[in-house]
């Protein structure tokens, strides 16, 4: 292969397949954050989301939208650096050039177009939409956004409007990812590079906990601090890099068994800290900030079992999936769909409020998957250099 064409394989090439497990997972997650929007936004015309709000079911199915970030982020750690594993061989030979173009082709043009239309809609005042003076101002947000620090900005003035708020998590892993190339070209080539690498990685794992109670009393902080959503990525790097290493020891053919017993004893501790029983050590976990650690232990381990296995997934929940490959696209516009079909709530107060909840899910569906067919996908491809599919699946 000559240098020539050495980048340009880089950026058409897919570095992996679809993972089915991964994508459920990602589908699971982004409809939690959605049913958590929802019901917050229909709180103030609901009393009977208010006086549900002390159901233990409700929570179950109403309440998980922060787990679900929580697992958002070990699996971006996880793909991002299992996907740069293969891209480029190994991490010391990353060319962070070329990760930087990936990333931006991927994150940028849904962001600048989200941030255009925002702007717009609060310099017509648009209800739901508009920034309140109290806490920012436009050009102040915008900053924010494109820097990457909408969570500082919000735990330090307050709650930005709810498409702007949802970028708190974007903040986070752009951030990490911004540092991610440069760390590992940095260490990577040393000698003893890999252990200090993981070293680093496993002390933002421990530091989370502390980030997310004992180290500020800003409530929004505590939720939304770079290191408290960190140590769920960096925990998803690691779990990539073992991930690599056993599949080049080929164990799936010796411990597939294994895998199938890791993968429940995963799907165990992520159904513990979203069943949250009343059990006193796991309000012990809720109160110490580490049952995003638990969360975060359970999805890395059912992701390495899966990834490992290979299974293909259930026709049963291809739907979910379908949600999990267009997560980005509908976490970034599903606020556009909860926000106005809660106005409308509040002029027509017709219905449960259940089926508006899921009449939200429903119709952020196709808003995520035209936003992705026709702009994010085609710019992606475009930034990327990369030719169109010949057919889509």
């Amino acid at each position: 292969m000559t240098q020539e064409t050495r980048p340009k394989q880089f950026f058409e090439r897919p570095a992996t397949s679809r993972f089915d497990g991964v994508d459920l997972l990602r589908g699971l997650s982004i409809i939690a954050v959605i049913l958590l929007h929802g019901q917050i936004r229909l709180h103030s015309y609901s009393p009977w989301i208010r006086a549900m709000r002390s159901n233990w079911l409700f929570d179950i199915f109403f309440w998980n939208g922060d787990n679900g970030v929580t697992v958002f982020f070990s699996i971006s750690g996880f793909l991002i650096t299992l996907t740069s594993l293969r891209r480029f061989g190994s991490l010391a030979n990353m060319r962070a050039a070329v990760f930087y173009r990936i990333r931006f082709a991927r994150i940028a043009p849904l962001l600048l177009l989200l941030l255009a239309v925002l702007s717009l809609l609060d310099l017509i005042h648009a209800n739901g939409f508009e920034i309140l003076p109290s806490c920012s101002t436009l050009p102040r947000a915008l900053l924010a956004a494109l820097t990457f620090h909408i969570n500082w900005l919000e735990a330090a003035h307050g709650y930005l409007p709810a498409n702007w708020d949802v970028l708190w998590s974007l903040s986070v892993e752009e951030m990490f990812y911004l540092f991610f190339p440069l760390v590992c070209l940095a260490l990577l080539r040393w000698r003893r590079g890999m252990s200090t690498f993981v070293v680093l990685l496993f002390l933002l794992v421990a530091m989370g906990p502390f980030a997310r109670t004992v180290w500020t009393t800003n409530p929004i902080w505590q939720g939304t601090s770079y290191i408290g959503g960190m140590s769920g990525i960096a925990f998803g790097c690691l779990t990539a890099l073992l991930t690599e290493h056993l599949q080049r020891t080929n164990p799936v053919r010796l411990y597939a068994r294994a895998l199938l017993m890791i993968q429940i004893a995963g799907s165990l501790l992520m159904l513990l800290i979203v069943v949250r029983p009343h059990w006193q050590w796991v309000r012990f976990l809720g109160r110490s900030g580490t049952d995003d650690t638990v969360l975060s232990i359970g999805n890395c381990l059912v992701m390495l079992a899966s990834v490992l296995r290979g299974c293909a997934g259930r026709a049963w929940a291809e739907p979910i999936r379908w949600f999990g490959r267009h997560s980005y696209e509908i976490y970034l516009t599903h606020e556009f769909v909860v926000v106005w079909m809660t106005l409308l709530y509040g002029k027509v107060r017709w219905g449960w409020p259940l089926v508006w909840i899921a009449a939200e899910v429903v119709l952020a569906a196709p808003l995520g998957a035209l936003v992705a067919r026709w702009f994010s996908e085609p710019m992606n491809r475009l930034l990327r250099g990369a030719a169109p599919p010949s057919h889509r699946s």
